[in-house]
């Protein structure tokens, strides 16, 4: 069980000083209620709660990874990261997909032990563990959706893992609420000892499932991965609009930085034109996708193909 708060929502968009006090504060509540989960695995002998708190110290991890990395970002790079440091923020969200990786490896092995080797839990610390868990689906629920809200106000890779691990947070302290409850009430049958397990391999699908998604969507832009096609549309619709500006077009470049997205156009214009002429279009041209395409930077480069003409060769 794991529990953090979320960036605020009073304005259109969440600051990185914003962002930096919430994963820091959720960092520190989280460690401190990660005790509790520890002392109520132990006292129970549940293998569910063992995986869910192993889980929650690699979440752990991954939280202190993006505090640093918003830390960094917060502190900004002028003069030494040109294009920004969007890149860290999607690092973090790998970083955060990785560790779900390494809680599904933990949580599936020692499933399998107490596969082979059942046990019968200790209902006292079964007991805490509910508790714990019910606590744990109410408000990781909260701020999952919570954080998903945010998300859609500024879209970014570590907003999007963050309200990702908080839905896979609240989806597996509910399997574990059921298990405990059902190795309880069952607790009579030889074969209740196969529940616990068994939910553990619930949460260690949830985490692979979770964790693919994460890295899958995060690597791509950490390669400088082209926009999606519908915003290459949005960029073509453009060009079309002023085609009677420009002589011909030389090429697209485009890519994701963290939230950001730069894109750069390359244009031939009229020969017979002066450069002032040339910039006030480049200034339209530039004006109108920033204003389509949210966040984004847009670089008009002039282009030629063809040979200047001097006063010798007149």
């Amino acid at each position: 069980m794991s529990h953090a708060i979320s960036a605020g929502e009073g304005g259109s968009e969440v600051s990185l000083a914003d962002k930096q006090r919430a994963v820091l504060v959720s960092l520190i509540i989280d460690f401190v209620l990660w005790i509790p989960d520890v002392f109520a695995a132990v006292l129970s002998m549940s293998i569910v709660l063992f995986a869910d708190a192993v889980k929650c110290l690699n979440e752990i991890i991954a939280t202190f990874f993006a505090y640093l990395t918003i830390r960094k970002m917060a502190k900004g790079g002028a003069g030494t990261y040109d294009y920004g440091m969007g890149k860290f923020e999607t690092m973090t969200s790998v970083i955060t997909g990785g560790v779900m990786f390494v809680s599904l490896l933990l949580v599936f092995f020692v499933a399998m032990y107490r596969i082979v080797h059942p046990e019968s839990i200790v209902h006292e610390g079964a007991y805490l563990g509910v508790l714990l868990m019910i606590i744990g689906v109410c408000m990781n629920t909260l701020l999952w959706k919570k954080n998903y809200r945010v998300f859609l106000k500024e879209p970014s890779p570590i907003m999007d893992s963050q309200w990702r691990l908080f839905r896979t947070k609240a989806i597996s302290d509910f399997s574990v609420l059921l298990s405990l409850i059902f190795s309880l009430a069952l607790s009579h049958y030889a074969w209740s000892y196969y529940i616990d397990p068994v939910a553990s391999f619930f949460i260690a699908g949830v985490l692979f499932f979770s964790g693919w998604r994460v890295i899958t969507s995060s690597l791509p832009d950490l390669l400088d991965r082209t926009l999606d096609e519908e915003l290459q549309m949005v960029i073509v619709q453009h060009l079309v609009v002023f085609f009677n500006d420009y002589s011909a077009l030389h090429g697209v470049r485009s890519r994701r930085s963290g939230s950001n997205v730069y894109i750069e156009i390359f244009l031939e214009f009229d020969g017979e034109k002066r450069m002032c002429e040339v910039q006030q279009t480049i200034d339209r041209i530039k004006a109108s996708l920033e204003a389509e395409i949210p966040k984004s930077k847009v670089s008009i480069v002039p282009t030629s193909t063809s040979v200047c003409r001097t006063d010798t060769d007149k």
